[in-house]
């Protein structure tokens, strides 16, 4: 089986996130080993006051390029500072 080799890295996809929530705190673990399954927890004040759905919506609009390039799967977190 051959190793996938996707044109986007853990930094392009922190940078993507920030551009677009520059207060933002991004973790990333890969999930599979493959790089293209990733699991994503941004923690950003500017979820404040945002339902859960409109907070991901952001950063999965921050990720479109990201998942152009090959990115397959994302589970994604997101929680404002001191949010459990």
């Amino acid at each position: 089986m051959s190793q996938f080799n996707p044109s986007f890295s853990q930094e392009s996809i922190t940078k993507a996130i920030i551009n677009s929530l520059p207060d933002a705190f991004v973790e990333i673990k890969d999930m599979t080993g493959t790089g293209d399954h990733l699991e994503i927890c941004v923690t950003s004040p500017s979820f404040a006051g945002k339902l859960l759905f409109e907070q991901h919506q952001v950063v999965m609009k921050a990720l479109s390029n990201e998942f152009a390039k090959g990115l397959h799967a994302v589970k994604l977190h997101t929680k404002i500072p001191h949010q459990s």
